[in-house]
């Protein structure tokens, strides 16, 4: 079987979280062949993969959103019918297109996106937006916002889908549409893997952006929410890593029948044999993650800086790659202006290497699913302060049969100092510590092996063809 995997922002470019995890996905599946085709913001990461690539995976496609700025202007006029703009009318709206009326108009036909953004038809449907919606705001502003909204998605429609027997998207959004189009190409099933929720995510980002201004802010949101839905709406397949989870996707509309949650597994051998960290006379605190903003590293340093008054043996190590080039400067100016001692950033690592030196680790995201870093944490019995975020609540003190016990302290996201008590405690209690870091591995070795993932996604895909078989029978 041929599986195309879909991904946005993240694997071969990007290390850790869910590149990790699709790395050692695809490894796991010998048996079947992988095209990977990925969805990147900018061509200037063509072929710049950070991973060696498992020998079955037999295809990368990449695609890149801004070169839909290099699109030449064709002087084409078309003719919609009534049901084509209308259709158009909905999508523009971010409301509730038809995706197939717009494969056949974008892909099979070819329709210009430069030429549609540019017709007519277009200024049409933004008059009636800016008398409806924003009728003191200048249309100017409202042309520039919702053209770059359209050119990008109207410009991935075209692209040459690689044959495959099943599009697996891991993520909604852009990936999302474009495993509806394999699916539509082909004749052939697609699934939805969310490790976060997409729409949520990006909802989150745009708040915060200074790039959008705030007038166009619900209209972003929403553009996410059409995409989402989008791919929701033909899936044979949606699963998330949790429950919650799941059921935040049918309240965005998803069909029950077709959600399922599998959780994450990791390699729990690699970890299971390491020794507790020897006594150097220091509390050390390790904090495996990626420097961006939805990681929330500065709260994350304001909560060291007020434990350092308390606990002065403590120090923190902070590994990963700076996923945000300006947000990774705003933190290392923060520390430099904080002055805090006894915290070192020391970007990518080995995780094997240095998870022994670490006491206990810490996880201050504003959003995340099911965090590997936690669970290779759990499996070298090391517990964990996270944030009550994604699913770190149900990690942190079970769910269902599992009553194991607490394997570290969970707090409210962005509460410094609900943070820093809990690291506080951790590093106060040491025999507390100890038991969380037994209670956290053997909560690994039960529930959140890799082989027992592997095994209920290949159940899945099984799923999916059988229903694809038996409602392309009806």
């Amino acid at each position: 079987m041929t599986i195309c995997v879909i991904l946005e922002g993240c694997y071969p470019y990007v290390t850790g979280g869910v590149s990790t995890w699709i790395h050692q996905y695809i490894k796991a599946m010998p048996q079947h062949k992988f095209i990977v085709w990925t969805v990147g913001a900018s061509s200037e990461l063509k072929g710049k993969f950070k991973y060696d690539l498992p020998e079955n995976v037999v295809e990368v496609r990449e695609l890149f959103l801004n070169d839909a700025l290099t699109m030449g202007f064709q002087k084409q006029k078309y003719r919609f019918s009534d049901k084509e703009f209308h259709n158009l009318q909905e999508f523009i709206n971010c409301r509730h297109p038809d995706w197939n009326i717009l494969f056949q108009m974008y892909h099979d036909r070819g329709v210009s996106p430069i030429a549609f953004l540019m017709s007519e038809e277009f200024m049409d449907i933004l008059v009636n937006i800016c008398h409806e919606e924003y009728p003191y705001t200048a249309f100017a502003d409202l042309f520039h916002t919702i053209r770059s909204m359209m050119l990008p998605i109207l410009y991935i429609l075209r692209s040459d889908v690689p044959q495959a027997d099943v599009y697996h998207a891991i993520a909604t959004g852009y990936s999302g549409i474009l495993a509806r189009l394999g699916g539509y190409v082909y004749n052939v099933p697609y699934m939805i893997t969310e490790h976060g929720i997409y729409t949520r995510e990006r909802e989150e980002e745009i708040i915060r952006a200074k790039w959008v201004p705030p007038a166009f802010k619900r209209y972003w949101v929403r553009f996410f929410y059409m995409l989402s839905t989008g791919a929701y709406d033909n899936a044979s397949m949606v699963t998330s890593l949790f429950e919650r989870a799941m059921e935040i996707q049918i309240q965005m509309g998803c069909v029950r029948q077709k959600c399922r949650f599998i959780t994450n597994g990791i390699h729990y051998e690699r970890f299971c044999n390491m020794k507790p960290k020897e006594n150097n006379g220091f509390i050390d605190i390790g904090a495996v993650l990626r420097i961006a903003p939805i990681k929330d590293v500065k709260t994350l340093l304001y909560a060291f800086g007020d434990l350092k008054k308390k606990v002065l043996n403590a120090r923190l190590f902070i590994a990963g790659p700076e996923d945000d080039k300006e947000y990774a400067k705003e933190c290392y100016d923060l520390a430099e202006q904080l002055q805090v001692p006894d915290l070192v950033f020391l970007g990518t690592i080995n995780v094997l290497e240095y998870m022994e030196k670490f006491d206990f680790t810490i996880l201050t995201s504003i959003s995340e699913g099911q965090p590997l870093a936690v669970l290779e944490s759990f499996a070298a019995g090391r517990p964990c302060v996270t944030t009550d975020v994604g699913c770190c609540k149900e990690l942190i003190n079970g769910m269902g049969e599992d009553t194991l016990g607490a394997a570290g302290f969970c707090v409210p996201p962005m509460h410094r100092g609900a943070i820093c008590d809990a690291m506080e405690q951790m590093c106060r209690k040491d025999e507390l510590r100890r038991q969380m870091g037994i209670t956290a591995k053997k909560r690994v070795e039960l529930y959140y092996r890799h082989e027992d993932m592997v095994d209920n996604y290949l159940q899945a895909y099984d799923e999916v063809f059988k229903r694809w078989q038996e409602s392309d029978s009806v």
